[in-house]
C-alpha cells in the first residue's frame, strides 16, 4: 500500500537554475512595480461624492446589465448599476483574497522543505501583503458606496474568516458550509506539510484568477482608456492597479503548479485524490453564472432578497408586487445579459481545460471540466423559475425579520456595522 506521503527527497529546484530565474525575476518585477502606496493613496482619497455621477467601469459591467432592469432604467439608475457592480465585483474579490493570504501561508510552510524556499516564500509574502492592500481599498469604497446610497449593506460585509463559504452567493445551507469549512481546514493543515500539495494549491488559485484575468483585464482598460486618467474615477484607478498586481500572482500560480510542482516525486494516490479534489471543487463553486453580474459564478436564487431590497430602495422606488414582476422578469427569463453571462462562463471553462494540460496528475473529468460543461441556458432558467415559486411569496416578510440595522443610525454615522 502506497505511503499516504511521499519520503524524503533530494532536492531538485536548486539543480534547476532556468527555474530559479523564473522565480527571481518574477519576485523582483512584483516588487518593482508594486501598487500598494498608490492603492492605499486612492482609497484614501475617495469621496463618492467626487465620482457619484459617472460610471467606474465599461457599460456591459452594470449590475443586470441587458435585464429587464437595465433596458427601463433611467441614465442616473444606471450609473447606480455600474457603480454596484463595483461593489458586488470587489466583494466578492475580497471574499477570495482572505482566503488566499490564508492558503498563501500555508503553503509557503509546506515549501520550507526546498533547499531555496525563500524566493517562493519572499514572493508569496509580498503578495498577500498586496492582498491586504486590496481588500482594504475595495472595502473603504464599497463601505463608504452602500452607507451613502442605502444607508445598509447590500452586497458588502463585515470581515470574515478564510474558512467561509468563498463565494458569497452560493447554493448553500448551514450543513454545506459546516462541510466546506472543515474541508479548507482540513487542506491547510495538509498543505503546511506536504510540499506537493503546497505546490497544487496553486493549481486551484491559478484556475480561479484565470476567471478574474478575463474580466478584470477589461475593467482596467476603462481606466487605461480614460480621456482624462488623472481625473479619473477613483474606483477604476483602483480596477486598474489590482489588475496589473494579479498578473503577477496569476505568474507565481503558474510557475509553482507548471514548473516547481515538476521538480517533486511523482504525487501518492492520496496526494493525487487530494489535488484532484482541490479542483473539482473550484469546478462545483463555478458551476453556475448569473444574471445579475457577468464574471461572478453567483447562484442567483441566493442573490434574489439582495435585488429585491435594492429594487424597494429609493433608488428605484418599486412597490412589492412590481419589485417581485421585475425579480421575475431579470431571472426567469432569457435575456442580452443573461447570454453575456454564459458566454464568460463558456471562456472561462476553455481557459480552465488549456491551464490544465500539462497537469499530468488531473482527472479526466477536471480536464475536461465536465462538471461546469453541464450548465446551460435552459438549465439556469429552470432553477431560477422553480426557485422563484418557492421565494416569492414570502420575500417581503423574510426581508423585514433580516434586516439587521436602523437604517437612520448608519445615514447618521455614515459607516456600516
Amino acid at each position: 500500500m502506497n505511503n499516504l506521503f511521499q519520503e524524503p527527497q533530494s532536492n531538485t529546484l536548486l539543480e534547476n537554475s532556468a527555474l530559479c530565474r523564473k522565480l527571481h525575476l518574477n519576485l523582483q518585477r512584483n516588487q518593482k512595480q508594486d501598487h500598494t502606496q498608490l492603492l492605499d493613496e486612492a482609497a484614501a482619497a475617495f469621496r463618492y461624492e467626487d465620482c457619484q455621477d459617472e460610471y467606474w467601469n465599461p457599460e456591459e459591467f452594470s449590475l443586470l446589465y441587458g435585464t429587464a432592469l437595465w433596458d427601463e432604467s433611467t441614465a442616473s439608475q444606471r450609473v447606480v448599476l455600474n457603480q454596484l457592480y463595483w461593489v458586488a465585483y470587489y466583494s466578492q474579490i475580497i471574499s477570495a483574497e482572505i482566503a488566499t493570504i490564508y492558503f498563501n501561508q500555508t503553503s509557503a510552510a509546506g515549501l520550507y522543505a526546498q533547499e531555496d524556499f525563500r524566493t517562493v516564500c519572499d514572493m508569496l509574502d509580498l503578495e498577500s501583503a498586496q492582498e491586504r492592500a486590496h481588500i482594504s481599498a475595495f472595502k473603504t469604497i464599497a463601505d463608504q458606496v452602500e452607507a451613502k446610497l442605502f444607508g445598509e449593506r447590500l452586497f458588502s460585509y463585515p470581515m470574515r474568516s478564510p474558512f467561509t463559504e468563498t463565494m458569497i452567493y452560493a447554493d448553500t445551507n448551514a450543513l454545506k458550509r459546516w462541510w466546506k469549512q472543515l474541508q479548507l481546514q482540513a487542506f491547510g493543515l495538509l498543505s503546511a506539510g506536504n510540499t506537493f500539495l503546497a505546490c497544487q494549491y496553486f493549481t486551484v488559485r491559478g484556475l480561479r484568477t484565470l476567471n478574474g484575468k478575463l474580466v478584470q483585464h477589461k475593467l482596467s482598460r476603462y481606466y487605461q482608456t480614460h480621456l482624462d486618467p488623472d481625473h479619473a474615477p477613483i474606483p477604476a484607478k483602483i480596477s486598474y492597479y489590482h489588475f496589473m498586481d494579479e498578473s503577477f500572482h496569476f505568474n507565481s500560480s503558474t510557475l509553482l503548479s507548471h514548473e516547481v510542482v515538476n521538480c517533486l516525486n511523482p504525487p501518492t494516490r492520496f496526494e493525487s485524490t487530494v489535488a484532484n479534489l482541490g479542483i473539482l471543487g473550484c469546478q462545483k463553486d463555478h458551476y453556475h453564472f448569473s444574471a445579475a453580474i457577468n464574471g461572478i459564478f453567483w447562484f442567483d436564487p441566493a442573490i434574489y432578497s439582495t435585488i429585491y431590497r435594492l429594487l424597494r430602495s429609493p433608488i428605484f422606488g418599486l412597490d412589492v408586487e412590481s419589485a417581485k414582476a421585475m425579480l421575475q422578469r431579470c431571472f426567469s427569463q432569457e435575456s442580452a445579459g443573461l447570454h453575456r453571462s454564459y458566454q464568460t462562463h463558456q471562456e472561462a471553462m476553455e481557459s480552465y481545460k488549456a491551464y490544465l494540460t500539462p497537469i499530468s496528475y488531473a482527472w479526466s473529468r477536471n480536464r475536461e471540466m465536465a462538471l461546469m460543461a453541464k450548465n446551460s441556458i435552459d438549465t439556469y432558467l429552470n432553477i431560477q423559475r422553480r426557485s422563484l415559486r418557492r421565494v416569492l411569496p414570502s420575500l417581503e416578510e423574510d426581508i423585514i425579520n433580516q434586516r439587521p440595522v436602523e437604517k437612520k443610525s448608519v445615514l447618521e454615522s455614515g459607516t456600516l456595522p
